[in-house]
């Protein structure tokens, strides 16, 4: 998948955040502001563009990127879609907020 994504036409900072992705395991999430900062930007809506055109969904697991307050956020297949891959992975919930968000929240260098 790596060399799909560095071979692709995709912008180059589409790019560092699907290769930023690809480094998340199942069972843990990252926040839009975590993978900007980890990416040494502020741009998280350029963070939630490049999700929301993800083409390589799930392989590529933008799902497993969530809002700071824990709410899901948006998927481009549906809200009722990422939760459902998130629960897969072993995330819970209540509504559609992550339980116990900082035993699952990952920060990235």
């Amino acid at each position: 998948m790596k060399n799909i994504i560095l071979n692709s036409t995709l912008p180059p900072f589409t790019k560092k955040c699907y290769l930023k992705l690809l480094k998340i395991p199942k069972g843990n999430v990252i926040t839009y502001k975590n993978l900007a900062k980890s990416l040494n930007s502020k741009a998280y809506r350029a963070v939630g563009t490049a999700m929301k055109n993800n083409p390589y969904a799930p392989l590529v697991p933008c799902h497993r990127v969530v809002r700071s307050d824990g709410t899901v956020g948006q998927y481009a297949k549906g809200i009722k879609v990422k939760l459902e891959l998130l629960k897969t992975e072993g995330i819970k919930f209540k509504g559609d907020k992550i339980l116990d968000l900082e035993k699952v929240l990952i920060g990235m260098n």
